[in-house]
């Protein structure tokens, strides 16, 4: 079936069945059988008529607390980095996007800038909507009973570790997963040695290396989105929102090589449409 309610592309053709995976948050999901959408294409492509509300209930975003933490006001819209060079390099994007302009070409490096600023300031940009997106659903329908493990799908599942918090991989539900996740990610954001606020400061020599483990985790929470909360998202009529920056984050990430074909297998057929769309 055609994706085309998704994304104004065509399709990608069925695949078939694969076995279920657990990953260990320091290493991308893995699986044995390279067809890892088998049986979604009917979800997939699911409309937003008739899409109905998960059931709500109790969750936590922090350890084995019970009370639902909601994201946005946890998580405050992170500033642009490097100073007024960063404020520039926004305008550029919002800019190429306000005047109808690709989403290919907005991900393009501009002539004469540097390419770690420009990264940079997209990561920051790709974290803020991402936060944004998932509260959406975080308060009633991403909950401790509804998603009690972060998953994408029945054969990807996803355990927390960052070697700091948490020193071996956790399995843990959504949110939980979801709130290790933003405040790690905010963490290096708010880390002027690793995100330099000031135009001219110098990025770490692991920056790149940084920012591909924080594409490859973002990339889970939208995995997670689309797996399990498409509908209600469809019934908030969220969706065209959700498919637009998700199209702009994959060709972000190819553009730079910030994700591996591995941990973009759980939505692969998404990915396939989005790259190969004229």
């Amino acid at each position: 079936k055609s994706h085309s309610h998704m994304f104004s592309f065509g399709s990608s053709s069925k695949r078939g069945g694969g076995s279920s995976n657990k990953s260990e948050d320091t290493n991308p999901a893995k699986t044995s059988n390279n067809n890892v959408l088998s049986k979604k294409s009917s979800f997939l492509s699911a409309s937003s008529a008739g899409a109905s509300a998960q059931s709500s209930g109790n969750g936590s975003a922090t350890g084995n607390t019970s009370h639902q933490t909601n994201i946005q006001s946890t998580f405050r819209k992170k500033p642009i980095p490097v100073g007024q060079k960063g404020i520039e390099l926004q305008a550029h994007i919002n800019s190429t996007l306000g005047n109808n302009g690709s989403l290919r070409d907005a991900v393009k490096l501009p002539k004469g800038e540097d390419e770690l600023e420009w990264i940079a300031v997209n990561v920051v940009d790709f974290f803020n909507a991402l936060v944004f997106l998932y509260d959406v659903v975080n308060t009633e329908h991403c909950t401790e009973k509804t998603c009690p493990t972060m998953c994408a799908g029945p054969k990807f599942e996803y355990r927390w570790m960052d070697g700091e918090e948490v020193m071996k991989p956790m399995e843990c539900s959504a949110p939980v997963y979801c709130g290790y996740l933003f405040r790690w990610v905010e963490k290096q954001i708010d880390d002027e040695k690793i995100f330099p606020k000031k135009q001219g400061d110098a990025f770490p020599r692991d920056f790149k290396k940084r920012v591909k483990k924080i594409a490859a985790r973002l990339f889970r929470v939208y995995a997670h989105l689309y797996h399990s909360h498409f509908k209600i998202i469809c019934a908030l009529q969220a969706e065209k929102h959700l498919n637009t920056i998700f199209k702009h984050f994959v060709y972000f990430a190819v553009e730079f090589s910030l994700i591996s074909s591995e941990e973009m297998m759980p939505l692969r057929e998404l990915v396939d449409g989005v790259l190969q769309a004229p």
